[in-house]
C-alpha cells in the first residue's frame, strides 16, 4: 500500500476570513459536492469545528453508498485545517485544507494523501480520474458562492488556477 498525494488550488474573490467561515461550515460541503455523489451530513447540527471533531456522511461512490466518518485533526483558523478519515473507502485519506491571502483574494488549496487497496492501475484508472472528477465541481461551485458581489473590487481578470497532477 503506497501513499498517493492528490493536490487542487484555486483563487476565489473573497477575503481570507470570509473564504475561511464558509469552508468551516461542514453543510456547504453538500452545496460544493457534484450531485452524483449525493452527499449528505448525518452529524446533526449545529457541529462545531475543531481539534476531535467527528462528522458522519453519505455518499455514493461510483453507484455504491459508502458512510464515511471523517476527524477534524488540525484546526487553525483562518489558515487552515485538516480532516482524517476514520471510517471509509480508502486505506488511508488525510484532506489538508489551506487558505492564504492572495491578490486581493484568497488561494484555497487542498492536498490529499491517500492510499487505495489494490494496485496502481486501480489508482490510475479508477481511483485518480474519480478524484479529480469530484475535485473539479467544487471549483466552479466555490466560485459562484464566493464570487464577487462587486466588479471594482474583483476585476474579471484573476491569476490562473491550477490542478496539478
Amino acid at each position: 500500500m503506497r501513499d498517493r498525494v492528490f493536490t487542487a488550488s484555486q483563487w476565489v474573490p473573497s477575503r481570507l476570513d470570509r473564504t475561511f467561515a464558509f469552508f468551516s461550515d461542514t453543510h456547504n460541503l453538500e452545496r460544493i459536492t457534484r450531485p452524483f455523489v449525493r452527499f449528505r451530513i448525518l452529524t446533526p447540527p449545529p457541529i462545531e469545528m475543531g481539534v476531535g471533531t467527528t462528522i458522519d456522511y453519505r455518499l455514493r461512490l461510483r453507484g455504491v453508498p459508502i458512510r464515511w466518518r471523517s476527524e477534524i485533526t488540525r484546526w487553525d483558523p483562518p489558515h487552515g485545517f485538516v480532516d482524517e478519515q476514520r471510517r471509509g473507502p480508502y486505506r488511508k485519506w488525510i484532506h489538508e485544507h489551506r487558505f492564504r491571502a492572495e491578490d486581493g483574494g484568497t488561494r484555497v488549496e487542498d492536498q490529499v494523501t491517500y492510499a487505495v487497496p489494490g494496485s496502481a492501475l486501480a489508482d490510475r484508472w479508477f481511483v485518480r480520474p474519480e478524484l479529480e472528477r469530484i475535485f473539479d465541481y467544487p471549483r466552479r461551485a466555490i466560485s459562484e458562492l464566493l464570487g464577487p458581489r462587486d466588479e471594482k473590487t474583483f476585476p474579471r481578470e484573476r491569476p490562473r488556477d491550477h490542478l496539478p497532477a
